[in-house]
């Protein structure tokens, strides 16, 4: 078995191992609020195009 195969075996059905951003799959930041499951900065990004509107 190769190192990946290794390292990533073992099953993820929840904790922070188990999610990750829908648009850049990084694992790390994730809101998840609203069923968002973005990381922060891909919600930079996509902020506006879903309707968030900065208040300050």
């Amino acid at each position: 078995m190769s190192h990946d195969a290794i390292w990533f075996s073992h099953p993820r059905r929840y904790g922070k191992g188990s999610r990750e951003c829908r648009v850049c799959t990084h694992r790390a930041g994730l809101i998840r609020k609203y069923g968002l499951d973005l990381c922060r900065q891909c919600f930079r990004e996509y902020a506006k195009d879903i309707g968030f509107t900065k208040t300050r």
